[in-house]
C-alpha cells in the first residue's frame, strides 16, 4: 500500500502496527525489514526501554511504517513535535484481547481518538470478549468485515501437539523439574513461571548447578531481553525460563517441549503458552505441573476443548537433590536471598489468581513450598495483594503487564514532576534528597540485619553439627 501510494519520508507515517509486548514488536519489525528491503519507504519501531531521543529523531525525519507498543506510541503521539501522522492510512491492532487484558483500554481509546478519521483499521484478537467488541466498535467503521476461524473444530489446540499434566506435591516440584530438564537437556524447551523473581531465582540456581538456561521476564532491561530472545530463537537446543511475556504471538522455531511449571489462571493463557510449539505442522509436546489441590483446573481446560493425558513419573526415577539444594543455599548468600524473593513473588502471584477455589493460597503448605525453593525456613509473606476487595487491574510483573506501564508511569512523572520541581524550588529538591538518603539508610540497615540473621543461623548449624548446644 505504501509503495502504491508512493509514500516518502516527508509524508510521515502511513501505517501503524500496535503490539502488546516488546518481543512481539521486535518480531513484527524483523518481518517488516524483510518485506521492505526492496522498497524505498522507511520503517521503524517504538517501544518502552529503547532510546526515546533516538526514536524522536527518526520520527521527525519521517517513518512510513511504524511498529509500536501502546505506552511508547501514545507518548510520541502526544509529546513529539514533528511526528507527522495526519496521513495515516492504516491502523493495525495485534493481539487486541491481550492489550486490553493488561489494562491498556484507556490508552487504546486515546490512540484511536488521535488517529485520522479516514484510515483503514484492522483488529486481530485470539478471543472475542466484550472489551474487544467495544474496542472494535470505536476503532472500526460501521459494518466491518469479520473473519473468524472454524468453530467446528473439536479441540482448541493443533492435532500435532501432545499434551499432558503431572500431579506433584509442592516439595517435589523442583526435583521433578530438575530431573526432566537433565533428561531432555538436548531438546529445545520453554518453561513458564508465574512471576519475574521466580524466573530469576530458578535461572540463577539451574545455571549454578550446571543446567544451562536463559531467562526472559519483564524486570530485565530491554537490551538484555532482546539479546536473550534472539539467542533462544536462533538456537537449535536450549532451555528458556520465562513469564507470560513469551506466551503470545512469538514465532520461535523448533520448540520441542512447553513446560508449565506454574499453571496459568486462565485456559486461554494455557492455549497461548502451548502454542509456542507444534507450529506450522510440526510436532510438539507440553507438560503442566499441578498440585493435588489444583486438579479442578482440568475441568476448565476440558470446557475449553483442551485434550490432556495424565503422566506419572516413578519416585525412584526422580533425582533427590533436596539436601544438596538446602546446603547450597546455606552456603551461598546471594542464592539464599534470590530464593526468598522468588518464594515471596510466587505466593503473591498465586494469591492474585481469580479461581480462588482452585488456586487457594491459604490451602498451600508453606513449608513444602519453601522446600521447593530450597528454603528450610520460609520467610513471612504479606498476601494483601488487593486490599480494596475489588478485582485489581492486571498490572502483574509478568512482562506483558509491566512492560509499558513503566513507560506510561515515567511519562506521567516527567510531565508532572518537571513543573512541580520548578514551583517547589530548592526546598523541594533538598527534601527529596533527604528522603532518598533516609530510604537508602533503611535499606542498608535491613540488609545488614538479614546478613546478621543469616550469619547466626550458619553458626548455629555449625555448632549443632559439632555437637555444641546453642546458648541463648
Amino acid at each position: 500500500m505504501l509503495h502504491r501510494l508512493k509514500f516518502k519520508p516527508r509524508n510521515g507515517t502511513g501505517v501503524i502496527i500496535i503490539s502488546p509486548t516488546r518481543e512481539l514488536a521486535l518480531q513484527i519489525f524483523d518481518v517488516a525489514r524483510e518485506l521492505m528491503q526492496f522498497h524505498s519507504q522507511t520503517f521503524g519501531i517504538l517501544m518502552g526501554g529503547a532510546n526515546r531521543k533516538g526514536e524522536e529523531v527518526k520520527l521527525q525525519k519521517g517513518v512510513n511504517l511504524l511498529i509500536a507498543t501502546p505506552g511508547r506510541l501514545i507518548d510520541h503521539l502526544e509529546g513529539t513535535k514533528g511526528f507527522v501522522f495526519r496521513n495515516l492510512k492504516s491502523l493495525v491492532i495485534d493481539e487486541a484481547d491481550r492489550i486490553l487484558e493488561v489494562g491498556f483500554e484507556e490508552q487504546m481509546k486515546k490512540i484511536i481518538s488521535l488517529s485520522p478519521m479516514g484510515r483503514q483499521s484492522m483488529l486481530f484478537s485470539a478471543t472475542q470478549t466484550n472489551k474487544v467488541s467495544d474496542l472494535a466498535r470505536i476503532s472500526l467503521r460501521p459494518g466491518p468485515i469479520l473473519i473468524d476461524v472454524d468453530k467446528t473444530e473439536n479441540t482448541s489446540t493443533v492435532s500435532t501437539l501432545t499434551q499432558g499434566y503431572v500431579v506433584c506435591p509442592s516439595d517435589r516440584r523442583f526435583l521433578l523439574l530438575y530431573t526432566f530438564l537433565k533428561k531432555n537437556i538436548k531438546k529445545k524447551m520453554i518453561v513458564f513461571f508465574s512471576s519475574c523473581r521466580s524466573v530469576k531465582y530458578h535461572a540463577e540456581l539451574l545455571n549454578y548447578i550446571d543446567v544451562p538456561v536463559l531467562d526472559l521476564h519483564g524486570n530485565q532491561k530491554q537490551q538484555k531481553r532482546t539479546a536473550t530472545f534472539m539467542e533462544f530463537r536462533n538456537a537449535e537446543t536450549g532451555i528458556l525460563l520465562c513469564t507470560n511475556v513469551a506466551a503470545r504471538g512469538l514465532d520461535i522455531p523448533r520448540v520441542d517441549w512447553i513446560i508449565q511449571y506454574d499453571p496459568p489462571d486462565d485456559p486461554r493463557d494455557y492455549i497461548h503458552r502451548v502454542g509456542r510449539t507444534a507450529r506450522a505442522g510440526n510436532a510438539g509436546k507440553s507438560l503442566m505441573f499441578l498440585l493435588p489441590s489444583e486438579l479442578g483446573f482440568l475441568r476448565y481446560l476440558k470446557e475449553a476443548k483442551v485434550p490432556l493425558n495424565e503422566y506419572t513419573f516413578p519416585a525412584n526415577k526422580i533425582s533427590n537433590i533436596q539436601s544438596q539444594l538446602e546446603t547450597l543455599l546455606q552456603k551461598n548468600y546471594h542464592l539464599w536471598q534470590s530464593a526468598k524473593e522468588g518464594y515471596r513473588s510466587y505466593l503473591q502471584a498465586y494469591a492474585s489468581y481469580s479461581h480462588k477455589k482452585i488456586f487457594d493460597v491459604n490451602q498451600l503448605d508453606l513449608t513444602k513450598v519453601g522446600r521447593s525453593f530450597g528454603l528450610t525456613v520460609p520467610p513471612r509473606v504479606s498476601l494483601n495483594v488487593a486490599g480494596s476487595g475489588k478485582p485489581e487491574k492486571k498490572r502483574k510483573r509478568d512482562g506483558y503487564d509491566e512492560e509499558d506501564w513503566q513507560e506510561i508511569d515515567a511519562v506521567d512523572k516527567e510531565s508532572g514532576d518537571e513543573d512541580a520541581e520548578q514551583d517547589a524550588g530548592q526546598t523541594s529538591r533538598r527534601n527529596m534528597r533527604e528522603q532518598s538518603r533516609t530510604k537508602r539508610e533503611e535499606t542498608l540497615g535491613r540488609k545488614r540485619a538479614e546478613k546478621e540473621v543469616y550469619r547466626k543461623g550458619m553458626e548455629r548449624k555449625k555448632q549443632k553439627a559439632e555437637g555444641t548446644q546453642w546458648s541463648r
